[in-house]
């Protein structure tokens, strides 16, 4: 059964010790920064950082002893945590053993395009839960003897970047990158630059749309496993831009409306929210329709 009910939620993100929330590869992996100055973590870095915590493993809420540990298949997958050696997305989805086969993806003669769409966007979102959640476009070329199909499935979890509270400022260090291995004497070390924010409250919001889960099959079981995981964010993320311990989910805000419809539209529910430089915040209240405030892990 799909998504019963419509869902808001707020993540209110702290980033301390001078860590890079999100690097910008076109500004010198700088932190990135809107024109105002405000720090931003995009859509795209939060659902990477969802997606890997998905596949590598995290804990239900009510599972409180941490003792099961639950794992989901994802079909966007990093080179570091891929489980099943594929090179590329087309060969993830066209494996045998991993995907749906290159059947799925093709259209014989004779057959019904649509129907044959149809069926292989439900087997997709079946298998993989990235793409159920998020959605995801399946466009790949002609094959010998048929004719290539391309499936766009939108998915009902939408997230919007995440924004710095107040301006954040960005400094940078020089670093030795690297040294040959045969260089003996270090002559040929290879400079280059560190960036880091200042400490900081960052905000993200999001929503799930029971309309859009009706299509795709992504469940109120789904919506649990996305809210633990959300607190769980940078549990194994790890790395020289982000130490452990620099970045920590303070609070998720969690909105279950009573009905498909919802209560209230998302802009109304996400501008109840107000966080403060600090981490604090004020919620308005809204009439029936009271929020789960969960510590972040």
């Amino acid at each position: 059964m799909s998504l019963t009910k419509k869902i808001d939620f707020a993540l209110i993100i702290k980033v301390q010790k001078k860590a890079n929330p999100n690097g910008d590869p076109l500004n010198g992996n700088r932190p990135r920064t809107d024109f105002q100055g405000f720090g931003e973590m995009t859509d795209v870095c939060l659902k990477r950082k969802i997606r890997d915590r998905l596949h590598g493993g995290f804990y239900l809420l009510n599972d409180t002893k941490r003792e099961n540990k639950v794992e989901e298949n994802i079909f966007v997958q990093t080179d570091e945590q891929k489980t099943d050696g594929m090179t590329s997305l087309k060969n993830r989805a066209e494996s045998e053993e991993f995907g749906l086969g290159k059947k799925a993806f093709e259209v014989k003669k004779g057959q019904d395009k649509v129907k044959h769409k149809d069926e292989t966007k439900d087997l997709a979102c079946k298998k993989w839960f990235d793409v159920r959640a998020f959605g995801q476009v399946f466009a790949f070329g002609k094959e010998e003897g048929g004719s290539g199909v391309s499936i766009a499935i939108r998915g009902p979890v939408t997230i919007q970047s995440a924004f710095s509270v107040e301006p954040i400022y960005v400094d940078s260090i020089q670093i030795v990158k690297s040294v040959d291995s045969d260089d003996k004497e270090g002559k040929n070390a290879r400079m280059g630059m560190k960036h880091r924010a200042t400490d900081s409250v960052y905000v993200a919001f999001g929503a799930m749309s029971p309309q859009l889960a009706e299509r795709t099959g992504f469940s109120d079981d789904d919506a649990e496993k996305i809210k633990a995981v959300l607190t769980q964010l940078f549990e194994g993320d790890a790395s020289s831009a982000r130490p452990e311990g620099s970045m920590q989910v303070l609070k998720l805000i969690w909105w279950e409306h009573n009905s498909k419809a919802g209560q209230y539209s998302s802009a109304k529910v996400h501008g109840s929210l107000k966080v403060n430089a600090d981490g604090s915040y004020e919620l308005e209240k809204l009439d029936d329709l009271v929020p789960q405030q969960i510590d972040g892990f």
